[in-house]
């Protein structure tokens, strides 16, 4: 029987949100080369598939922080999915931006959080974790507090999983990338020539060049 990693894993590569091309590397907004690249946010073009992600993310949630009273969105990826979950869950939601607005009330969080409350950070992928645990601090710094995060990916770099450690910040995702190279290779979406180059990538993507 399939995980539920290997489950989504799949469902990813069926409408193309995965992109692995080792020959033709992508660049990053960090300037990183990389031959893989995940677009989660093509998700939500497809009801079946949205649908998927809110009720799994939201059953994480209810299984490993059923103590939450609140639901906050990663700025911008994650604001639809954090919003369903927290409709799904009957919780209130706020969206963190990556800066405060440069106008109006020049908000950082968007919505209301109250003093003390137990928060789940919603996000989509989790890369080095920068951006995250950002997002992490602006609702610490509010007075809450916050039990976990749920994305739906990870590339499980070392310096996110040590970021995460760090902060104190229990991660759990709905696929990472060991499962996507894994459905990818199954599925003959990649050969199996490409895993050594791909894994090859992952130890140390800042230096990488294809």
């Amino acid at each position: 029987m399939k995980t539920l990693e290997q489950i989504f894993a799949g469902k990813l590569l069926k409408i193309k949100a995965i992109k692995l091309q080792p020959t033709n590397p992508f660049t990053w907004a960090s300037g990183w080369k990389s031959p893989f690249y995940c677009d989660n946010r093509k998700t939500l073009s497809y009801p079946e598939l949205r649908n998927f992600v809110k009720l799994e993310t939201a059953r994480i949630i209810m299984e490993r922080f059923p103590d939450v009273e609140a639901i906050a969105g990663v700025a911008t990826g994650a604001i639809p999915q954090g919003a369903m979950v927290a409709d799904e869950l009957a919780l209130p939601f706020v969206y963190v931006r990556s800066k405060p607005k440069d106008h109006g009330l020049e908000n950082l969080i968007e919505g209301e959080l109250k003093p003390g409350m137990k928060v789940v950070v919603v996000e989509d992928l989790i890369s080095t974790g920068g951006s995250s645990l950002k997002a992490v601090e602006a609702i610490r710094l509010n007075g809450c507090e916050v039990i976990g995060m749920v994305a739906s990916y990870t590339y499980g770099f070392a310096v996110a999983d040590k970021a995460f450690r760090e902060a104190g910040v229990k991660l759990v995702t709905l696929t990472n990338y060991e499962a996507v190279v894994e459905e990818a290779l199954a599925t003959g979406y990649i050969k199996e020539s490409d895993v050594e180059l791909l894994n090859a990538w992952r130890k140390d993507p800042a230096h990488w060049d294809a």
